[in-house]
């Protein structure tokens, strides 16, 4: 993949390295030059100090080849500006951070995948996970969580079914593991102490589905 990532704040710097990581032709602009020099010090990419919303800028990192462009910085106008010059060179998959969530529609407009408010989902996240230290998240994804609890013996749903305890909408157990061995959590499998369990639940109901699950095998 030949990747455009605009911004090389904290969401940058790290995509920028996840993808270099793995692989991938990687490209960054950013208009503080540290910034690109510290990037290529750390990374095998290409770092362009400058202003995304200039066509020449954008050339110079390929956008022509481009197969997706990320916005990452906290100007709301100029990751919606690069998104849809991008657009214009016909790149495929625009996707971008949107820091207020009323400039959202703005972005869906144009056809960009956005990830609303980034500080207020790490601050809602970090909260929720602190009142319930004893379940792990595993992955955040567009959409949802996925995320790990472990079975206590006595808890409430030791020693029901999968659809025993399956009230929850929006949630959904996607695996168990038990003695090193992996349970699909079909509707009759029962629950035992010592199983770890992981779920998948969306956004809007992972604080609720993180409550039951405490409720439930804690």
């Amino acid at each position: 993949m030949y990747l455009i990532i605009v911004g090389l704040g904290g969401i940058g710097r790290s995509l920028a390295g996840i993808a270099s990581e793995n692989g991938h032709s990687v490209v960054v602009i950013d208009r503080d030059e540290d910034r690109c020099a510290d990037i290529l010090s750390q990374h095998d990419l290409l770092a362009i100090a400058g202003n995304a919303t200039n066509k020449a800028i954008l050339e110079d990192a390929g956008i022509d080849r481009a197969d997706a462009l990320v916005a990452t910085t906290s100007d709301d106008a100029l990751n919606l500006m690069a998104c849809w010059l991008a657009k214009k060179y016909a790149v495929k998959t625009l996707v971008s951070i949107v820091n207020q969530k009323e400039h959202s529609d703005l972005f869906k407009e144009v056809g960009v995948r956005i990830s609303e408010n980034p500080d207020e989902i790490v601050a809602r996240s970090l909260y929720l996970w602190s009142e319930n230290p004893d379940t792990q998240l595993l992955a955040s994804i567009e959409g949802g969580s996925i995320f790990e609890v472990t079975a206590s013996d006595g808890a409430k749903g030791v020693n029901k079914t999968v659809k025993d305890v399956s009230d929850m909408k929006d949630m959904l157990y996607i695996a168990i593991r038990r003695g090193g061995k992996l349970i699909i959590p079909s509707g009759n499998v029962t629950f035992m102490p010592g199983d770890v369990i992981t779920v998948f639940t969306k956004k809007e109901s992972e604080g609720r589905s993180v409550e039951y699950m405490d409720e439930l095998f804690h």
